[in-house]
């Protein structure tokens, strides 16, 4: 019966390095009370652009610029050491990590930034890397398009996890190519909350019949650093929540087995029963006995979306 770490915790906003110590030293708490599998925010390195939701359109330009030019200065690159640190934790306690990240692509410009959710094993290798599809409302100012290169269910010794960002559980499609890879583990890392937010990640148990993981960030107003740009103008009330959480973990069927952690930062346990997923799928399994693939089929491009090949000769 694994346990399950889901981390309600503020980075230290728009600092990497910062950002990595609370996110090792997050993992040493959870294996010190027993979890084998630790889940982290939506963009938990260096932090959710919080301010894309508050700047004045048209009148912040040049705060926009400033703060995206951080976010990119202190976002992850991953063919070089950046999450190195985070990778020796898991691999020193054999414990599997899913952690938000804001990823610069490293291969195509070197200027483009992803909100993706890597996977990392018990032997410190990244077993997967998921970019957002498509980001929401304004994070299309902040992030590029995702492609279905990660779109994939993964096997860790705590089970078969697959991961799907915020509003991207809200597109049913993505979510059948998640069931239809037989995912026991749903993971759901996210800037939203709410009953309505908690409503979907219990609809998503009982459609895909697995344990659903809501991973919330839990940010007050004190916790932006002051050098913040123009922090008091934008973030005046220092106890103001600017999100309040809400991280939960849903049994296969609906029911709530954990939280939800609504305005409090720590860290959320869960023990979980894998055997549950196999006896809900008794009654609905939409990707197998409940399909219809007569009638319906679903086709997923997962080659990487490529913007130039090179042909040498």
């Amino acid at each position: 019966m694994p346990r399950i770490a889901v981390v309600q915790m503020p980075p230290v906003l728009l600092d990497r390095n910062c950002s990595l110590d609370r996110a090792v030293s997050a993992v040493d708490e959870a294996v010190s009370n027993g979890a084998r599998l630790v889940v982290f925010p939506e963009a938990f390195i260096p932090g959710y652009p919080v301010w894309v939701w508050r700047l004045r359109p048209g009148a912040d330009m040049a705060l926009a610029d400033t703060l995206h030019h951080l976010l990119l200065r202190n976002a992850v690159t991953l063919n070089g050491p950046d999450l190195e640190r985070l990778c020796e934790a898991a691999k020193r306690h054999e414990v599997t990590v899913v952690c938000g990240i804001n990823e610069r692509d490293h291969e195509f410009g070197r200027s483009t930034l992803y909100n993706t959710a890597v996977v990392i094993g018990p032997n410190g290798d990244i077993l997967n890397r998921h970019r957002k599809l498509v980001p929401t409302d304004p994070e299309r100012m902040v992030w590029g398009w995702g492609d279905a290169a990660g779109l994939k269910g993964v096997d860790t010794p705590s089970g078969r996890i697959g991961v799907l960002i915020c509003w991207e559980n809200f597109m049913p499609l993505a979510r059948y190519a998640l069931y239809a890879q037989g995912v026991e583990i749903y993971i759901a890392p996210t800037y939203d909350s709410g009953d309505g937010w908690i409503g979907t990640l219990q609809h998503i148990a009982r459609e895909g019949c697995s344990w659903v993981v809501g991973c919330g960030t839990a940010l007050r107003a004190s916790d932006i650093p002051d050098s913040f740009p123009e922090k008091s103008r934008l973030y005046p009330d220092p106890d103001e929540w600017v999100n309040p959480g809400d991280s939960v973990v849903v049994a296969p069927g609906g029911d709530i087995a954990a939280g939800p952690m609504r305005e409090e930062q720590g860290i959320l346990y869960a023990d979980i029963a894998l055997e549950q997923v196999g006896t809900a799928h008794r009654r609905l399994d939409v990707a197998g006995h409940y399909a219809r693939p007569d009638i319906f089929q679903l086709r997923i491009r997962r080659d990487p979306a490529r913007p130039v090949v090179f042909e040498e000769g």
